[in-house]
């Protein structure tokens, strides 16, 4: 993944590659961040009693990693060409998991400003699609592959017991605000910050819409440190990324002292040097939750 070393370089421009691949007629795409490669099938060995939507296990230089059949995730028929299908080797959540799709095409480089946020009249609470990306006359969807991934292994999710063994602690005066798009995981961070005692906490689908609020807040004349302690921020969301939403608050005198804390799938040794260059004040990898939560302890005062 030679192509991936110009974005690497860069942080906080609100743009992104995706590689764009195919399952039946359908178009969809994935960050090209969380691609390490891509391979031709390779033979895989079936696991006795796995999930519906895993074929089984594979060996890649030395690793057995997951395959992860996206047709029958998404409820679509398999191959009519299985000699053109190909194997997305992905890395996100600490973990590494291949996809099998039935073809891979081209790779696009677009800004997130481009990508909307799926109407609620086609998006249900089952649907894996976070943005619809409207390119050349087309339509590519972009997929929640962490919402793939938990409804496999719940466990690689957000888990509420991990911040209850941190056990109870004064919060409820910190004012939070989080920025994240994906709708269950929404869920999950306001179960589990609630649980953590964060009683006062603002959800945003994306970094533009958390980023309105601040300015609001300012221009209302109120005290931005008596209303926001501190901003959690997710990565991949449509309309404004993270980074950006972290450069625009880090530049801004108004905003600048208030904590940042990128939660994210994509917090890597490769990649945490984004989150440095845009001036967030830690970065966490998702599942991560007491430990988000211990640095917010930490930060927001």
């Amino acid at each position: 993944m030679e192509h991936k070393k110009g974005i690497l370089l860069e942080s906080g421009t609100n743009e992104l590659e995706i590689v764009e691949f195919g399952i039946g007629s359908n178009k969809f795409g994935i960050n090209v961040i969380k691609v390490k490669e891509i391979i031709n099938p390779v033979p895989v060995i079936q696991v006795p009693h796995a999930h519906k939507n895993v074929e089984g296990i594979i060996e890649l230089r030395g690793e057995v990693l997951p395959v992860v059949n996206v047709a029958a995730a998404l409820g679509f028929s398999a191959s009519s060409n299985p000699q053109n299908d190909k194997f997305i080797v992905a890395e996100f959540n600490k973990q590494k998991i291949v996809f099998h799709v039935h073809s891979v095409t081209q790779i696009h480089r677009i800004s997130w400003d481009q990508i909307e946020k799926p109407s609620e009249m086609y998006q249900g609470p089952e649907s894996q699609i976070i943005g619809v990306i409207k390119l050349n006359g087309e339509m590519i969807l972009l997929l929640d592959f962490e919402k793939i991934v938990v409804e496999i292994n719940p466990e690689t999710g957000i888990n509420i017991q991990q911040v209850q063994k941190l056990g109870k602690r004064e919060r409820s005066a910190k004012r939070l605000v989080v920025a994240e798009d994906s709708p269950l995981l929404r869920k999950l961070l306001h179960d589990t910050l609630k649980e953590a005692g964060f009683q006062y906490i603002e959800f945003f689908e994306n970094g533009r819409d958390a980023l309105n609020y601040l300015e609001g807040l300012a221009q209302s004349g109120k005290n931005i440190a008596d209303e926001v302690q501190l901003i959690v921020t997710d990565i991949e969301m449509p309309q404004m990324d993270g980074h950006h939403l972290t450069k625009r608050i880090k530049s801004n005198s108004e905003f600048s002292k208030i904590p940042v804390i990128i939660f994210s799938s994509l917090i890597t040794d490769d990649l945490r040097h984004k989150g440095q260059m845009v001036g967030a004040d830690a970065q966490v990898s998702k599942p991560e939750i007491a430990e988000l939560v211990l640095l917010i302890d930490e930060l927001a005062l």
